[in-house]
């Protein structure tokens, strides 16, 4: 291969041109994607969601809710659990499953206290820590770690947490495998697990005092959290945002009020993202979207049977920098208890949800049954485009997850404080569906990298490390050739906890008359930018995406199964300890 050649690939690989997707009428025709009904039944409510690295999705709801689709044969404690006359003891039926994507299939989970409302991470080893709930889960700790063969359950941690965490937010933090656990109803704290000594506790946080409106409902539950490349810790709450250093329990800065009636957090239930860290800019320029809401006065008019209008406002506001302005643009309606996730394409889905009311039983009404596709890099006026709509409601306890393949999960839905299937306005919803983006569609098989290999040694790559993407295109690369990793996230109430998605850089790529592509990328460069752990790779050409591959970025080239160091480079116990 001659050095002409070597150079027009490279300059594939740095992302100039414009994208060729979409660009025949066939194509167009696909723009407001499809949905897929995958299963009539899953059993358990999607309160709440989240997607291992083994391709599989756990799902599960408050184990107070009632008869699940699975009955088990033992109690928590051991007892055995009657067929007959049992038939009506919560206790004696899963409400967590395992939804295995390739087959198609659910495995039922036992999961023993109740995580009603709670909130959870992946740690860098691929576990799901899920903390808080209600009730005996209140301040409970679970783990659960996917294994190949999918015989994995749930455990408890022999610890518990320091406070109620009821409506509570999580983070995973730059220090390896710390998680930080914000708010709750009735509490204005936040705290670390695992705790460095054995006398930590929690901390009081006054900006949850400041936000809390007792006549709301409260308005700051959920807060939303995003991790800064600094390492701070933006948190957002009712209509206001700091940025806190944890290290130094200080406010860093005090953003702009979001302009606007009403409010974004729960029980007003707008949603939040981190627009995609691009390496463009060194990863340091950070992004916060926040759209939707309820209006003042929703929570009180809902409990009289009247259902407010909610808000159709997104405000973006840059957290880096010293320059802070909410910038306001409006979604085509109102929304509220809806998800945001970012796409491979780095495009943000707003997805599920209702046009009036609040969160609560029975508090909500006017499903918002169109997905919202936002475009962050077209200029103003032109970012938003409405989606094909779905003949299901998703509304209280439902969510959304980004899968491997780039089609979106979506299940629950329910308003009850019981599975409720008639004689209500909207009943319990157990159907399984996946919204397909306009990409997946065969059209784009031409531009669909296929069979991509992610080469590295050891168990994960470090920060700033090169390594090997190779994969095969019928054609050659388009003039916009970028790669991402994506955090997935922990989905529960309208909020993506810890989802994250980083556009790599490239730093050469070549591609063979045969097809194949090799290409040398380099990891983010530190755990502030992309904390410890499992991310979806995907090569996007010319604006379509592969299917995803999971990669792993570590602190330390040694760190083993569980997730740390070793002896001297981390100060935190490990979770086999907790």
């Amino acid at each position: 291969m001659n050095m002409i050649a070597v150079l027009l690939f490279l300059w594939h690989c740095v992302g100039l041109g414009v994208s060729v997707g979409g660009s025949s009428g066939a194509r167009k025709a696909q723009g407001q994607g499809q949905w897929q009904l995958l299963l009539n039944n899953t059993g358990v409510v999607a309160m709440h969601m989240a997607v291992t690295r083994h391709n599989t999705v756990i799902i599960f709801d408050q184990t107070e809710a009632g008869q699940s689709g699975y009955q088990l044969r033992t109690r928590y404690n051991g007892s055995k659990c009657s067929r007959t006359r049992d038939v009506l003891d919560s206790t004696c039926y899963a409400h967590s499953v395992e939804y295995d994507v390739s087959g198609n299939s659910l495995r039922p989970l036992r999961i023993d206290t109740d995580p009603w409302c709670s909130s959870g991470a992946f740690l860098s080893n691929g576990t799901l820590i899920q903390a808080g709930g209600y009730g005996n889960g209140a301040r409970r700790i679970r783990f659960f770690r996917p294994c190949m063969n999918h015989q994995c359950n749930w455990r408890e941690s022999r610890r518990s947490l320091s406070d109620e965490r009821w409506y509570a937010s999580s983070q995973i933090l730059p220090e390896n495998d710390r998680v930080v656990f914000v708010g709750g109803r009735g509490v204005f704290t936040y705290e670390f697990v695992p705790k460095v000594t054995t006398t930590e506790k929690s901390f009081d946080l006054p900006f949850l005092h400041q936000t809390n409106d007792r006549n709301a409902g409260g308005s700051n539950l959920y807060p939303f959290l995003h991790l800064s490349s600094d390492g701070n810790l933006f948190i957002f709450a009712n209509r206001d945002s700091i940025l806190f250093n944890l290290r130094r329990n200080r406010v860093v800065k005090t953003f702009p009020q979001i302009p606007g009636d009403g409010s974004r957090n729960y029980p007003s239930s707008g949603s939040s993202v981190l627009l995609p860290l691009d390496h463009s800019n060194g990863f340091q320029k950070l992004e916060v979207m926040i759209c939707g809401g309820s209006t003042s006065g929703a929570y009180r008019a809902a409990d009289e049977g009247r259902y407010l209008k909610g808000l159709s406002s997104c405000g973006r506001m840059v957290i880096t920098g010293n320059k802070h302005k909410w910038n306001m643009e409006n979604m085509p309606g109102p929304r509220l208890l809806h998800d945001m996730l970012i796409l491979p394409t780095g495009n943000v889905l707003i997805i599920n949800g209702a046009k009036r009311g609040c969160a609560g039983w029975d508090n909500a009404r006017n499903a918002s049954r169109q997905p919202y596709l936002y475009e962050p890099n077209k200029r103003l006026g032109r970012r938003f485009s409405v989606l094909k709509s779905t003949k299901i409601a998703r509304m209280y306890h439902s969510s959304a997850v980004l899968l491997p393949d780039g089609r979106v999960l979506v299940a629950g839905g329910n308003p009850h404080n019981r599975y409720s299937f008639s004689n209500v306005a909207y009943p319990t919803e157990l159907r399984l569906q996946a919204f397909v983006p306009n990409y997946v569609h065969s059209s784009y098989h031409d531009l669909r990298p296929s069979n991509v290999t992610v080469n590295y040694e050891g168990y994960g790559l470090l920060y700033g490390e090169e390594f090997n993407v190779r994969f095969w295109l019928e054609d050659k690369p388009t003039n916009v050739v970028e790669f991402t990793a994506y955090a997935p996230p922990f989905t529960t109430h309208s909020i993506s906890m810890n989802q994250r998605l980083l556009k790599l850089r490239c730093k050469s790529m070549v591609w063979y008359p045969d097809g194949w592509v090799n290409s040398v990328l380099e990891a983010p460069p530190s755990p502030n930018v992309a904390p410890s752990g499992y991310y979806m790779l995907t090569v996007v050409n010319g604006g379509i995406p592969s299917m995803a591959q999971w990669v792993r970025f570590i602190l330390y080239p040694y760190m083993g199964a569980g997730g740390y160091g070793g002896p001297g480079h981390s100060p935190l116990p490990p979770f086999s300890k907790i």
